[in-house]
């Protein structure tokens, strides 16, 4: 008696372009963290030249200065970013869209927690002036604001994406993102309390981890492309039309 053919293997689908951004940019991050651990000369240079231009222009401009302290302290600051992103979290469970919501929360806690070990075993010095503009705690490398930042934005933008966000709305985020990004990384280096390559670390860990998240979720949810618009799992659940469940079956 012939037992019948054994079904082909499934076929792994490969990779959607979050795992390969996650994967570069990780790199990345780990060549910059080589060379800042090295101190290399050629870095250091450019990270000092930087700072000391923009530090000449802070001393030159108390009100400029001023403006910057305003957008990094409490516009861009990472409490507020991380409010942001627990009132989102929060939306997204009073959905039903509580895979999303979960997968958020704890990929803006592990970005945290992988900043501060970070800070910890670099041990980077900030930037030290005789005439300082600004001042900040902790080590440097990377910057917490820029990932943090990019971290929340980038979370934002890709659960716009998986909800299929109008083109209106998506253009809107997108311009929100394209200044608060650079924005937040600019204030760090102008007021002396980081040096370029900091800001530069910073938003490369930060794209990573928010790669990883979307590529997780996209592989969990057996989807090649996990920022597809218009995927189920942020929509509200639908009600029940209870006048339905009194209506009688038909056989």
């Amino acid at each position: 008696m012939c037992s019948p053919p054994l079904p082909p293997p499934a076929r792994r689908s490969p990779p959607g372009p979050a795992a390969a951004v996650a994967v570069v940019c990780a790199s990345l991050f780990v060549v910059l963290l080589g060379l800042v651990a090295a101190d290399w000369a050629p870095l250091a240079a450019v990270d000092r030249a930087v700072a000391e231009a923009l530090h000449r222009h802070a001393v030159a401009e108390p009100a400029v200065v001023r403006v910057n302290r305003v957008l990094t302290d409490w516009i861009w600051d990472p409490w507020t970013m991380r409010a942001l992103t627990a009132v989102v979290v929060v939306a997204l469970w009073r959905r039903g869209a509580r895979a999303a919501a979960c997968w958020t929360a704890v990929t803006a806690a592990c970005a945290a927690l992988l900043q501060q070990a970070l800070k910890a075993v670099v041990g980077r010095e900030r930037p030290q002036w005789p005439d300082p503009v600004d001042s900040a705690q902790y080590a440097a490398f990377p910057s917490g604001h820029a990932m943090t930042a990019v971290v929340t934005c980038g979370l934002l933008l890709w659960l716009l994406r998986l909800c299929g966000a109008s083109p209106a709305l998506w253009a809107t985020a997108l311009a929100v993102v394209a200044v608060s990004v650079p924005g937040v990384a600019f204030t760090r280096v102008y007021l002396g309390v980081h040096w370029l390559s900091d800001v530069v670390g910073g938003a490369l860990a930060g794209t990573a981890v928010v790669a990883c998240c979307a590529a997780g979720y996209g592989a969990r949810s057996g989807r090649k492309d996990p920022a597809a618009p218009g995927q189920e799992g942020l929509a509200a659940p639908a009600r029940e039309d209870p006048a339905a469940s009194d209506r009688p079956h038909r056989m």
